[in-house]
């Protein structure tokens, strides 16, 4: 199959004004007799479902949820990215779009992410002018902190509950819609199937949650925005309903898959503490704006530590490792998330970790509070301030920038981060492979378009911090409202989708198999047992490392693990009422084939380049090895069980050189 991503022509800072003033309309008077199919109520789903039902579209927007406003996007923390340059500090819209490509490791497509850079100014105004309450300098202007990957100040944020705050935005945006009747609204429904028509996608086969009845939806487009697959992994910083499912069913009815290795492991997360846990809790990324990162010096201090026979105040200065600030000295503590993950694996397998199973490392504000506390104390006019007075003072400021964090810290953890420093260690946070997708956003599939986390096109192989909340919302709000009339404005004299239709009933008695089958098992272990078991998997042999034998390995013990849950797992109750073990039930099935589609492409790829890391590819001191000559493209996967096919989009760099990623 050849994939052809429809990228415009023209220099690259003209392609998307260009674009979008020679794109296909559709009139007003046609808009209304259109409808679209909106799956998913996070930023890239609400914003997109709010804009399009502005514009004048019938727009049909789905939820598994109760409300929208518990998609996972509110539980994003640090900030949003947006080249605004109110620092003054040499920001631009090429600087972002430099520092993406670069920090994905260069595996994105360049005319996407120069548009992401482009549009990210026009996010902020939007947000503000919905009320959206960002941190403000003291002159009145939007502040900005730094993230990891930048030497720029960009990341807009509401302390430390971003996220939030821009869903409730959209969440507004998409009520006033449901309102005014533009906008149908369906809460506690899960996709289970994708309908196609001739070819193009026409609908989708939903579950109600609370009736257990599989329902059919009909429409002139489909538009994805499920978010990610990190719980395929089962421990991760995800939401525990966050699943595949939507996305995965798209792929089994044609859709590719694209770089579904690219998974990144988020450095700041509070450490694993026993087998009894279901999901990890991250700490924000802006943390390590003022955080230092280190190691005890001495495995022997380490060892202790673990024992609990000393804490980090008893280790002195000369025995600490700030092992990032040593091995990174341009960047230090901020540089992209692969980075700082690898390098706190390397120091916990050296043994320096410091919590009782040796991985978590500190994250340390000492230097910080002291630094903040001496300024407060010169513009309070206190002369000789004591060692008291200066930390009182200083933790008063890292109170105010990051106090709901430092409360959730200590609440999960029972320590007090204001006194001792944090422990933290990497965990499963976002994925940079989705669904394939054109420029248009649309997948393969005719009619099926694809935003947010749920697509591969913007962050290649890692995505950097303040992200996925600028990609959600440009996505939603400024780009699919132009590029779907692409598509749209060739169906204008279609008449409305017929849901009985005979490609919809086949297709919702393929869903009614498929709980049955699961329904009728009835075997011995629970869904969560399996899921545990493939996350170990996942973990152990596609995780912060990956290696040829480990991969061959991995991915027949999913196979193992497959075949055994459909002959052994349990699911209580029936398929006609609210039955949340027959909801993860159908979610871990789809895990079970995307988990090994994640091995294949992760042994295919023989480089090590951002969130994949290939032990067998990694330079003298450590670091990622691309293979520029060989894997500059994107892998897409066609879903087959015996053996995925991968098709190839390559990847053209003509606005920046291919180079060795380095923040030393």
């Amino acid at each position: 199959m050849s994939l052809k991503n429809n990228v415009p022509e023209g220099p690259l800072a003209d392609k998307w004004t260009k674009y979008k003033s020679t794109m296909n309309l559709v009139a007003p008077n046609n808009k209304r007799r259109i409808e679209i199919i909106v799956v998913g109520t996070g930023l890239a789903g609400a914003s997109a479902a709010a804009t399009l039902g502005e514009l004048g579209y019938q727009v049909k927007c789905f939820t598994f949820h109760d409300s929208p406003r518990r998609a996972h996007s509110i539980a994003a923390q640090g900030g949003i990215n947006a080249a605004k340059n109110y620092q003054n500090d040499g920001d631009s819209a090429y600087r972002l779009f430099y520092d993406t490509i670069k920090g994905g490791d260069y595996r994105s497509r360049e005319a996407n992410v120069h548009r992401l850079a482009e549009v990210s100014t026009e996010i902020i105004d939007q947000c503000v002018a919905q009320g959206v309450p960002f941190a403000r300098e003291y002159g009145g202007l939007l502040a900005n902190r730094s993230f990891g990957g930048v030497q720029v100040s960009r990341t807009f944020y509401a302390r430390g509950q971003t996220g939030q705050q821009l869903l409730i935005g959209a969440y507004q945006a998409l009520s006033r819609q449901i309102a005014r009747g533009s906008v149908t609204m369906y809460n506690r429904h899960e996709m289970l199937d994708l309908v196609k028509v001739d070819g193009k996608a026409r609908g989708i086969i939903c579950r109600n949650l609370l009736t257990g009845e599989i329902e059919r939806f009909a429409a002139h487009c489909v538009v994805l925005a499920t978010g990610g697959y990190g719980n395929v992994f089962y421990l991760s910083t995800n939401a525990m309903a966050s699943n595949v499912t939507a996305a995965w069913k798209s792929v089994k009815k044609g859709a590719l898959m694209a770089n579904p290795c690219y998974t990144q492991i988020h450095p700041t997360c509070i450490p694993v503490s026993g087998e009894y846990q279901s999901k990890l809790t991250l700490m924000s990324e802006s943390l390590r704006n003022d955080g230092r990162v280190w190691v005890p010096n001495k495995v022997s201090d380490a060892e202790a530590i673990q024992r609990g026979e000393k804490n980090a105040l008893d280790i002195p200065e000369e025995d600490r490792d700030y092992y990032l600030e040593r091995r990174y000295p341009a960047f230090g503590n901020l540089v992209p998330r692969d980075v700082a993950s690898r390098a706190a694996k390397v120091a916990c397998d050296e043994g320096k970790g410091v919590s009782k199973t040796g991985l978590a490392v500190f994250l340390d504000f000492a230097s910080a509070i002291e630094r903040y506390g001496k300024a407060e104390a010169l513009m309070a006019g206190i002369s000789n301030p004591s060692k008291e007075k200066i930390t009182e003072l200083g933790r008063a400021v890292i109170k105010k920038k990051y106090g709901n964090l430092f409360q959730m810290y200590e609440k999960i953890t029972g320590e007090n981060p204001y006194k001792l420093p944090m422990k933290i260690y990497p965990a499963v946070h976002y994925t940079m492979g989705g669904i394939w997708v054109d420029y248009n956003l649309q997948t393969n599939v005719p009619g099926l378009f694809a935003l947010g986390e749920s697509n591969f096109s913007d962050h290649g192989a890692n995505r950097l911090g303040a992200s996925a909340l600028m990609q959600g919302l440009a996505d939603g709000y400024f780009v699919i409202p132009y590029t779907i009339g692409q598509f749209l404005s060739k169906e204008i004299r279609t008449p409305a989708i017929d849901p009985n239709g005979p490609e919809f009933i086949q297709a919702e008695k393929e869903v009614k198999e498929k709980i049955n089958q699961l329904m009728g098992i009835q075997g011995n272990q629970s869904v969560e047992s399996f899921h545990r078991k493939l996350g170990k998997i996942m973990w152990e042999y596609c995780g912060m490392a990956r290696n040829a034998e480990g991969l061959k390995k991995g991915r027949q013990m999913i196979r193992d693990l497959r075949k055994e849950f459909y002959s052994d797992v349990f699911i209580p109750g029936t398929n006609d009422e609210y039955n949340p073990e027959l909801e993860k039930a159908m979610r871990v099935a789809d895990f079970l084939e995307l988990g090994e589609v994640m091995m294949v492409d992760a042994l295919n790829r023989e480089e090590s380049c951002g969130g994949h890391f290939r032990e067998e590819h990694q330079s003298e001191e450590g670091e990622a090895k691309r293979n520029d000559a060989d894997y500059t493209y994107v892998a897409a996967w066609e879903w087959n069980e015996e053996n995925p096919i991968l098709h190839k989009e390559d990847l053209v760099f003509e606005n920046v050189e291919l180079k060795t990623r380095s923040y030393k």
